[in-house]
Parts: structure tokens; sequence; C-alpha cells
């Protein structure tokens, strides 16, 4: 089973639902991905970081830094990071997180973490749907001074978030994609 194969079936075992859900963007779904369940379990993570390394690497975007909204893109920049140190990856990326509000205290960020500006960056999601989110750490990042050459996504929805993130200039990449999900669920019904 290659790499990408585990990873759809992980996800399909653990994050993926059938039933009748409202998503963050109010809309309703009969599938929910909850990628958290994957992306947040040792075996995830180091399934995730070296797939998502070679994605990007495969893409030619050579990163400094990778990172998106908390808390979905969390534990997917962090398996990054590790894997780029792991492999000896030069240069090496690094992890950030973006808030969703600023800090009222302290240096008041919206920033956290080793970004710095004029990084060449890698915008991190767990699950793509309307591309709201990416397209808000895509606007954090770039008023931080940051370069972004793509969006990386655990799994893309099918739902018009790919589009409307490539309207605006980022390629993305998705590690895996919801129609992928339902046919492994549906593959492992009949099992």
């Amino acid at each position: 089973m290659t790499d990408h194969e585990q990873l759809v079936t992980m996800l399909a075992a653990r994050s993926a639902r059938r039933g009748e859900f409202t998503l963050a963007s109010g809309a309703r779904s009969t599938l929910y991905v909850d990628a958290r369940m994957t992306t947040m379990s040792p075996d995830g993570l180091a399934l995730i970081g070296p797939l998502a390394l070679s994605a990007i690497d495969g893409a030619g975007w050579r990163p400094d830094s990778a990172g998106g909204l908390t808390l979905g893109a969390d534990p997917i920049s962090y398996a990054i990071a590790y894997a780029s140190a792991t492999t000896r990856r030069n240069p090496l990326v690094r992890a950030f997180t973006v808030r969703k509000e600023a800090k009222a205290h302290g240096t008041g960020k919206l920033i956290e973490g080793p970004f710095q500006s004029g990084d060449r960056v890698v915008v991190v999601e767990d699950v793509i749907t309307t591309g709201g989110s990416a397209l808000k750490a895509v606007d954090a990042i770039e008023a931080a001074g940051g370069k972004v050459v793509g969006v990386l996504a655990v799994v893309d929805r099918e739902e018009g978030g790919r589009e409307r993130i490539e309207e605006r200039g980022h390629p993305v990449i998705a590690l895996a994609r919801a129609a992928e999900l339902v046919e492994q669920m549906e593959r492992s019904a009949t099992r």
C-alpha cells in the first residue's frame, strides 16, 4: 500500500463520517471530515509529515516555513517541520501558527513561531471546503511580509474552495480528496 493509500484509508476510518452535518461555513453536508482525528495521532503525524514534504518538494515550492490558521493547521505544519529535520532537508522548514485574532496582551502577534518577514511560505490547511480559513491565513502572512508559494491541504472536500484559492493566485495541493474517502468508506462497508 502506498503512503497515499494509507492516508486515505486512515482518514476514511478515523476522520470521515456520514450523516447530516452543518459545516464551519454554515453549509449542510452528508459528509463530515474531522481530519484532526488523523492529524493529531502518532501514526497520522508520522505519515503526513513526509508525505506533505514530498508533495511540497515535488511542486518545487522550496518554502522556508509552513503554517496556517490554528487549530487545524498546527499538527500538519509541525509534522512537516519535523520531517524536514529528519531528512536533513536544506533549507529546513520552520512551523508557525496564525491566530484567529491577534493577542490582546504581550506583543499582540497574529503569527506565532519562527515565521520571518520575507519567508517563502506554504499555507497549511486540514480540510478545504470554501477556502476561507486558508485565505484568512494567506492575508495574515502576506500582511506580515511573507510570500505564499502554495497551499497544502490534507483533504479537499471538492466544494469550490480549491478554485477560490487558485483564483487568488495560489496553487493548491491536496493529499486526499473527499471522493477518495467516500470510495474507501464504501469499500470498507462491503467487506
